[in-house]
């Protein structure tokens, strides 16, 4: 995927990431950058997005377009294409990062909250997904990078009740569609990975809790995002990747032995998810 592997005279090919504003987001930025990407940034937060833009501007002369937008908001993958289509650009990348976590039990948060969490995990995946998919068929290139989770794979917990059921939804949705675009040049993968260095669990409010799992389970986003760049340049990309051993671990405890991994669930749920 290298700007080499192009030609010198060819244009630098853009990608697209959403939560581009900080965490796995923002280290795709980076490395997409270091591959010879030109950037969109889209985000909630212009300030961070103008960061993340002046920093690939100054470490790899990279070109960046800042797109504000809040993907709760119907209307705004439309938007987005909008303004890609003003400024002449075609996506070859596409990084559907964006997401967050909404605490406690299910009849806690109001519907709305719910909804647009529904909004912003699935709906929007699939609608920017669906109307950039058509340029890159037609180019016969393209990568799709749905960042799920490992709660997409594993036994459910109390609290946090769609997190889990959207990261499954991203799964197979991605499944599908790496199926669907083997044999038209579009590469697609669920990007799985578990507890991650980023201001996620800052976000959702959860620091203080997570802060007390063990160092084992946690990983560098620099390394989940070298890894699902390295997977998506092989020949044939498998729709699933899973970063880190003592995940792939735990997948496999998940499939093969159910009822244990149920139990260890429960057991240690409460030390990451909140409840009340």
């Amino acid at each position: 995927m290298s700007q080499e592997n192009r030609g010198e005279n060819h244009q630098k090919p853009w990608a697209l990431v959403t939560g581009a504003s900080a965490g796995i987001g923002a280290e795709f930025c980076r490395q997409l950058a270091a591959e010879g990407y030109q950037l969109v940034l889209v985000a909630r937060r212009a300030e961070k997005l103008q960061a993340v833009a002046d920093e690939l501007q100054n470490s790899y002369a990279t070109r960046s377009v800042i797109i504000t937008a809040d993907l709760a908001q119907r209307g705004a993958c439309e938007d987005i294409v909008k303004r890609l289509e003003r400024e002449n650009i075609q996506i070859e990348y596409l990084v559907n990062n964006a997401g967050y976590g909404l605490p406690g039990s299910f009849h806690v948060p109001d519907w709305q909250a719910h909804a647009d969490f529904i909004q912003v995990m699935m709906t929007a995946v699939c609608e920017l997904t669906r109307r950039l998919l058509p340029g890159m068929q037609e180019r016969n290139r393209g990568f799709i990078v749905n960042v799920a989770s490992v709660a997409g794979l594993v036994s459910s917990s109390a609290g946090h009740t769609l997190y889990g059921a959207s990261k499954s939804f991203l799964i197979k949705f991605s499944e599908a569609l790496a199926l669907e675009n083997w044999t038209k040049g579009v590469k697609v993968c669920a990007l799985c990975p578990g507890f991650t260095y980023s201001e996620f669990h800052d976000v959702n409010g959860t620091r203080e809790m997570v802060s007390k799992l063990p160092a084992y389970l946690w990983l560098d986003a620099k390394d989940v995002v070298a890894d699902t760049i390295r997977a998506m340049s092989a020949d044939r990309v498998r729709p699933v990747l899973i970063p880190g051993r003592q995940y792939k671990a735990i997948v496999f405890v998940n499939r093969y032995l159910p009822w244990l991994a149920a139990i260890l669930t429960r057991r240690t749920a409460s030390q990451f998810r909140v409840t009340d």
